[in-house]
């Protein structure tokens, strides 16, 4: 079962200790839009299917970035659609709601995702590699 947009948004607003409703949305509909130009296949529409549709629609309908960035680049895409942003606060920004949708699939889910991924993102998600 697919969690409440409002359940998502209160997990996302005490995850990242955001003043307000507007304010985590805003983070989360840039994280998951920047995420979306690069997942590929099956894994985008599974982790889609997990997300309200409002926030699924952001992964599924992403236009394929014209190549990967890097788990920094990733952050650096985020701080440069968040006013005020820094790098710090957009890794604060991207935990709180990549640990949000982690929390509503499968782990496998998350580990095929990050395999798709570059480098580095498996920290971004919350859910280190092992050596």
């Amino acid at each position: 079962m697919t969690i409440s947009w409002e359940d998502f948004l209160a997990r996302v607003v005490e995850r990242g200790e955001y003043r307000g409703e507007a304010e985590a949305d805003h983070a989360t509909r840039i994280v998951l839009a920047l995420l979306g130009e690069h997942l590929v296949g099956s894994e985008r529409i599974e982790l889609a299917g997990a997300l309200p549709a409002t926030y699924a629609s952001l992964l599924r309908d992403a236009e394929p970035a014209a190549e990967p960035l890097t788990a920094e680049r990733f952050v650096q895409g985020v701080v440069g659609w968040i006013d005020g942003a820094t790098p710090a606060t957009a890794q604060w920004d991207i935990g709180a709601v990549l640990s949000t949708m982690s929390d509503q699939v499968p782990g496998e889910l998350i580990d095929r995702v990050v395999e798709q991924l570059p480098d580095g993102y498996d920290l971004l998600f919350g859910h280190p590699a092992s050596a």
